[in-house]
This record gives C-alpha cells, structure tokens and sequence, in this order.
C-alpha cells in the first residue's frame, strides 16, 4: 500500500457532488432581484430604457406577454429569444431529387458461386428463401460455372422526415417513357387497322374511339349490365342516373344539408310539402326504423347492467345479454302486476279500471236506429238474441212452447198441452180449467200426492169408459171391507186408463194425418 496516495473522506466527496449539482441549477431570485426586473420592465414599457435583443441581435418588443416571449425549458435559451415562435428552417435539405439506381447491376458479370450468395442463382444481394428466380435443377451452388448479376442494394439515406415518406423515391421517369411509348405503338396500329377496313369498305362509317369513350360510361355504371373490362373507365358511381340526385331536390342553399363525401341528405329537403306528395324526405328515418330502437335498448340496458356490476356487453356476449334482458322485463311485468293487484285488493277500486263503453266516452255507436218525427224509435233498440249451444226455438211432437215453459205442482212441463211428460205428442188442451182442479193434489183421498198427479191430462178427459170405471170403483169401495179388494180395483182402473191413452194418441194422429 504506496503512502503517497491522499483519500479524500466519504463526507468530503459527497458535499463536492452537491455543490456540482447546485452550480449546474439555476440560481433563484431574491426580492430584490425580482423588484429589478420588475422595474426594467415597466421602464422598457414606458421607453426610458432600450428593449431587450436576442440572439440574432433584434429588437424584443416589451409589450409581448411573457408566455409568448418566455422560451420553453427544453429549448435550452441562453437569454431573451424569439427564435421559438418563428418557423424555423431545416439545416440539412433532404436530397428528393437523388435517384438510387435499381435492378441488376449489368457492369459485373459473375461465374462461379460466392460464399454467403443465394444458393438458387448465386446472387449476393439475397437468400435462397428470398429468390424470385426459378428453382434451378442445378443449384448455383453445386454447379460448374453460373453466370449471374448482382442487384444494386439500395441504402436507406433518408435525412428527414419527408424523404423518409417519399412514395417516389429513386423513382426514374424513364420507364414512364416507356409505356407512353408502347400506348403510341397500339394506337399507330389502330389507325392503320382502320385504313385498311376503309380502303376495303369506303361506305362504312367509323366513329373515333377516343371521342366516344366516355360517351357509355353511364350505361356502364348501371346495375345489371355488361360491364366491359377493356373499356378505359376512370370513375364509377354506384348511383342510378335515372333517379334524381339529393341535392338537387331543393335548390336553396338553407335547405337541408347535403353530405357530398358519404352522399347522404339527413333532413327532409321540402319540409313544408306535404308527407304524400313528397317523393324524399330525408335518410333520418332510417336511424328510427327496424332494429334500430331495439338495439339502442339493448346498448342502454347493457351501460345500467355494467354500472350496476353485471359483466355483460353488447358486443362480446349479446346472447346473454338478451337473456338477461328477457328476464329482467318479464320480472318487471310480473313486479307491477303484483303491486297493481296489492293496491285493488287494499283499496278497492277495480270497477274504476274498466274503461266505460264508447257509447259514453264519445257520445256515439256504430248501431243504426231509425227515429220517426216525434223522436220516438221506430227500428234498432231490439235486444240482441243471446247466443247459446244449444238449438233454440226448434218445437217437436206438434208442441206449440218448449219443454219447462210450464211448471206446476213441483214438476215442468208444456204450456200448449199443460204436459208433465216430455217428448210427448201435442193434442192441445180443450178445457184447461177442468185440467187445473185434477192437477191439484187432493188432500181426502188416502192416495199419496205422487200417485195422484201422475195421470196425463189427456186421459182425464170425460167419456164413458171413465165414468163407468169411477163408478165401479166407488161401488167396489163401498161393498168390501178388506184391503185387498180397493188395491185390486185401483190397479184396474189404472191399466184402462193407459190403454185409453193409446187409443186417444192413436185417434189424434189419424185427425193430423187427414
């Protein structure tokens, strides 16, 4: 360890570093530094004391605000300066006008494979992966002799930005030359192609090709046509000619607004026309038709999902956002079903809810009623027939009213006839009277109410055999004593009053016949 060598301490060596950094800051203004500035200012403003100079030695205006004449702190300004604010010139000019020369390098001729070349053609300038020559069947590689030539490698000496970006960069007008010249081959041709056919045919009329070869572009540009590909066309228009453009629909120049870059017309351009007579009224509906609506629902729905804390998108899943929704309404439907009935059944009410008839909302109906001059109806307040299943007013078995228009004693039965029995034929009644005292029930005989009703009215009309019958029962009852000879005789009494029945039924409908 040599003696000569003097180290500083740790603590020296750090304040040393602190004092570089401070001498490298800018110092700050005291007060009294400010108030000097301060009033320099208001001198240079006033005129008692000359303006500030750049650096270029021009005058400083002293009216200029500070945050115009106050250089940026990247700038690096030395002092007062403009030099920020005018627009400044690049030093260094990029070289547009440098052409690199491009394609093969024809002053080398090469003939034996080089280390590093492409092993398909030997050329150096790419690889084997990059060739746009033909596999060879032989590679440069391994063949004898090649002869090939190098491309010229063009190196990228761009100084600023625009030549960096320049589309026609090392580009040679010559070969422009070239394809106007072979232009000029093909229409010599043409022209002499023409004189011939002239010479063959002097009558034929030939129209010039260049004169007429805009002349079709319309039909051209119409949808469904032909369309000629060797036809020089420069611009199409998807537009149908034959329909009227957009912005030619109102002339005046406050009318709705035309966008020529999108070709579209927002606002009706004739709002004051009416809706039929007007052939266009604008592209807005197009915003409110279709599926237009339903989708900003959805997109709306999906923004209060998403600030409510649902992971859900329109874009990324509008499958289940769909669903969500779908829920979300049918849950909402069923929440107000809910309260409305809580609060009718709370309150009451629900007669209110019903709308009243249109007859007393709007004075008026659809029913035709005819009045005569007294006001009085004459034609249209019939009551409407009620409507039922069942046939109605269809009279069978000579019936005149229908069965259970009559009632009578607990049973139903046929007005016309005063018949208890249904599906029976019809004879009439010719004394009804006598027909209501035997149908009531008699309270001195021993026989019970069941029994004593069940006769037809047809078979208690008087005739002989009745009375005879009566009266041989009456004698029967009088002259036995024992029971078994009453039940005998009522049982006799009965069966003939059926088979009277019959015959009475038999004889009505021989009369109904003739």
């Amino acid at each position: 360890m040599s003696s000569g060598a003097v180290r500083a301490p740790v603590s020296q060596l750090i304040h040393s570093k602190e004092d570089e950094v401070e001498s490298e800051e800018p110092k700050k203004k005291s007060r009294e530094d400010w108030r000097k500035a301060k009033e320099l200012e208001e001198a240079r403003k006033a005129g008692t004391a000359p303006a500030a100079v750049d650096e270029e030695g021009r005058d400083i205006n002293p009216h200029i605000p500070q945050y115009i004449s106050n250089a940026p702190w990247y700038y690096n300004a030395q002092g007062p300066t403009l030099k920020h604010q005018r627009p400044q010139r690049e030093d260094e000019q990029g070289q547009l006008e440098k052409r690199a020369p491009k394609g093969l390098d024809i002053t080398k001729l090469v003939t034996k494979y080089r280390k590093g070349a492409c092993e398909n053609c030997g050329a150096m300038t790419h690889k084997k992966k990059d060739c746009l020559e033909r596999p060879r069947k032989i590679l440069a590689k391994y063949a004898e002799s090649i002869v090939v030539h190098d491309e010229h490698v063009v190196q990228e000496t761009a100084v600023n930005y625009d030549e960096k970006r320049d589309r026609w960069s090392s580009y040679d007008p010559a070969n422009h030359k070239e394809i106007i010249e072979e232009y000029e081959k093909v229409e010599e041709a043409k022209r002499q192609l023409k004189a011939e056919k002239l010479k063959k045919n002097p009558d034929a009329e030939f129209s010039d090709d260049n004169d007429n070869e805009d002349k079709y572009v319309d039909e051209v540009d119409m949808p469904g046509t032909k369309v000629d590909s060797k036809q020089r066309i420069t611009v199409r228009n998807l537009r149908i000619r034959e329909d009227t453009a957009k912005y030619l629909r109102n002339l005046d120049p406050n009318s709705a607004y035309y966008d020529p870059k999108t070709r579209s017309m927002r606002d009706n351009p004739n709002p004051h026309m009416a809706p039929e007579e007007v052939e266009f009224a604008g592209e807005n509906f197009v915003r409110f038709s279709g599926d237009t609506t339903k989708h900003a629902t959805a997109q709306l729905f999906a923004w209060e999902a998403h600030g409510k804390g649902v992971d859900v998108h329109l874009l990324a899943e509008p499958t289940k956002l769909e669903l969500l929704q779908k829920e979300y309404d049918k849950k909402k439907e069923q929440f107000k079903s809910s309260t409305k009935e809580h609060i009718v059944e709370k309150y009451g009410g629900e007669e209110h809810l019903k709308a009243p008839p249109k007859t007393l909302l709007l004075a008026q109906s659809e029913e035709y009623i005819e009045y005569s001059r007294s006001g009085k109806v004459i034609k249209g307040m019939e009551k409407p027939k009620a409507r039922s299943i069942y046939e109605e007013d269809v009279m069978i078995n000579n019936h005149t009213t229908v069965w259970g228009s009559y009632w009578n004693g607990g049973r139903w039965g046929y007005k016309c006839c005063k018949s208890f029995i249904k599906n029976s034929y019809c004879i009439g009644m010719k004394d009804p009277e006598a027909a209501t005292e035997l149908l009531q029930p008699s309270t001195s005989s021993n026989i019970p109410e069941s029994e004593a009703v069940t006769a037809d009215p047809i078979s208690e009309q008087p005739n002989e055999s009745s009375s005879s019958s009566s009266s041989s029962s009456s004698s029967s009852e009088s002259s036995s004593s024992s029971s078994s000879s009453s039940s005998s005789s009522s049982s006799s009494s009965s069966s003939s009053s059926t088979e009277e029945e019959k015959e009475d039924v038999k004889k009505a409908e021989k009369k109904r016949q003739r």
